[in-house]
């Protein structure tokens, strides 16, 4: 489905607002209207806020407007927090007012399966009609970092756009992705949490994302859908050119019926979904760590697909390990040319290290320099498409045991080995991806959990995609990979 120049705008007004009314901030600072204004400050959203209640007053030292009519200047977009009974009449002063549309925090309406929610929502979708958009009702409504806009719990969110669009039919999984994404590096162009769906939902905001040139890769969380035919058409028709990563919750038994409590959705057959989903191209993931990180690889990674690939670091276990799970995705782990393999092993320990492929380092503590040359060569091979480090950290905490208790970051090269990363995958052409797991999480071992945290983001900022195991690294690399080979045989077709 294509957007008409007046939805577009409207929904850009939305993303983009230039002045916000919040219906339902309590003078006292209880209750969602005052943490969302409270979250919107925080956050450090561009546009001018407006506090509205009908009781007046003010909120800490601005004055709370009784309705949206008595705000000094237009508004583009309303929040509404306040009782279900109420929002009816709150959503027809926002139209009139002018707002392009609002979000709907309250619940209380379809998803009870009561009389007066089913009601209510149906009074919403009659004032839609008349020229508004609306959000929910019964979500955390909009996160757009380039605004500063924000979901309801999230103050903490970062301001840092990014390539990713989420559409969420779960608040809570919103605000749940778009912190994992904070400190994993996917960074997000918006975020959609539409809870029940009364008018915006997932096909108009899927034909949206396919539009935005600020979205690349998108992500959506689906529980239930309003018109099955529509919607698996836009995803064909999108996953033709985006990426389209999607997680289907309710497809168990138990699962559906939880659904029909939380969004008034019903779960559906998971061999139909899975079935329709393959045949249109969507990448189908299993849970929110999976989905974050395919969208952490799609957002870093060159545009290909991969075939072979070396793995270098870690032990020997681990590297049959790779071996294993590369072959379960579809990758091939090729032993290296007998000459690049001598000239690796010279920058190996002896004895007890290997420079096949994978390279077994055999030792945790092999310097960045060294890792340099043994990279640099691997890439020689021309058959090799991608290279995985894996860097067992943790180690050094023995390391630093023995040399009398010194701070593990005098002595971990992780910014030296994130640099020397990010230069080997600039000479070479080839991208590298880094495997940092951590097996101590003790309470004993916390300061290994500061170390990792830091040397994740070290990588990152190096361009460099982390992942905390092998099989999240390849498995990522392989929805990536199938992803353009499929793209790059449509293509080939037509």
């Amino acid at each position: 489905m294509k957007l008409d120049q007046v939805r577009k705008t409207s929904l850009e007004r939305m993303f983009h607002p230039r002045s916000v009314a919040v219906v339902g901030v309590s003078t006292s600072g209880d209750g969602f209207g005052s943490g969302i204004v409270t979250a919107l400050e925080t956050i450090g959203f561009e546009g001018k806020i407006y506090a509205v209640n009908p009781k007046g007053g003010e909120f800490r030292g601005s004055k709370i407007y009784q309705n949206p009519d008595e705000i000094p200047e237009p508004i583009d977009f309303a929040i509404i927090a306040v009782p279900a009974g109420h929002v009816p009449a709150v959503l027809e002063e926002c139209r009139l007012k002018g707002a392009a549309g609002v979000e709907i925090l309250s619940s209380g309406f379809s998803e009870l399966g009561t009389t007066q929610g089913i009601r209510l929502e149906r009074e919403i979708k009659e004032i839609c009609s008349r020229g508004i958009r609306v959000v929910g009702p019964n979500c955390f409504g909009i996160y757009c970092p380039k605004s500063g806009l924000t979901l309801l719990p999230g103050p903490e969110l970062s301001r840092v756009s990014g390539t990713v669009g989420f559409l969420s039919q779960s608040g809570g999984m919103s605000v749940d992705f778009a912190h994992i994404g904070k400190w994993m590096g996917v960074g997000f162009s918006k975020v959609v949490s539409f809870g029940n769906g009364a008018d915006l939902r997932e096909t108009e905001m899927l034909a949206y994302f396919e539009e935005d040139a600020e979205t690349r890769i998108i992500a959506m969380y689906i529980e239930g859908i309003q018109d099955g035919g529509a919607f698996f058409s836009a995803l064909k028709q999108v996953a033709r050119e985006k990426p389209v990563i999607l997680y289907k919750g309710g497809l168990s038994e138990a699962g559906g019926r939880a659904v029909e409590t939380h969004t008034a959705s019903m779960g559906g057959s998971a061999a139909i979904w899975e079935s329709a989903l393959r045949q249109c191209g969507v990448i189908q993931v299993t849970d929110l760590w999976e989905m974050a990180e395919t969208c952490l690889a799609f957002s870093m990674l060159p545009e290909r697909a991969y075939e072979n690939i070396t793995v270098a670091g870690g032990g020997g276990a681990l590297g049959v390990c790779a071996c294993d799970t590369a072959a379960q995705y579809g990758f091939r782990i090729p032993v290296l040319d007998p000459g690049l393999s001598e000239a690796i092993l010279e920058y190996l320990p002896q004895p007890g290290s290997s420079a096949k492929n994978p390279i077994d380092a055999a030792n945790p503590f092999v310097e960045p320099r060294a890792y340099r040359e043994i990279l640099l060569n691997a890439a020689k091979d021309d058959r090799i498409d991608l290279q995985i480090l894996v860097q067992l950290m943790y180690h050094y905490k023995s390391l630093a045991s023995g040399m009398g208790g010194v701070s593990l970051k005098d002595i971990v090269p992780y910014r030296e080995m994130a640099a020397i990363a990010s230069e080997v995958a600039s000479v070479t052409g080839k991208p590298l991806m880094l495997v940092l797991p951590n097996i101590m999480q003790g309470k004993e071992s916390l300061d290994i959990e500061e170390i990792l945290r830091e040397a994740r983001k070290a990588f990152l900022d190096a361009g460099i995609p982390v992942f905390s195991d092998i099989r999240s690294c390849l498995r990522s690399l392989a929805h990536v990979s199938r992803f353009h080979a499929r793209k790059k045989n449509e293509t080939k077709k037509s």
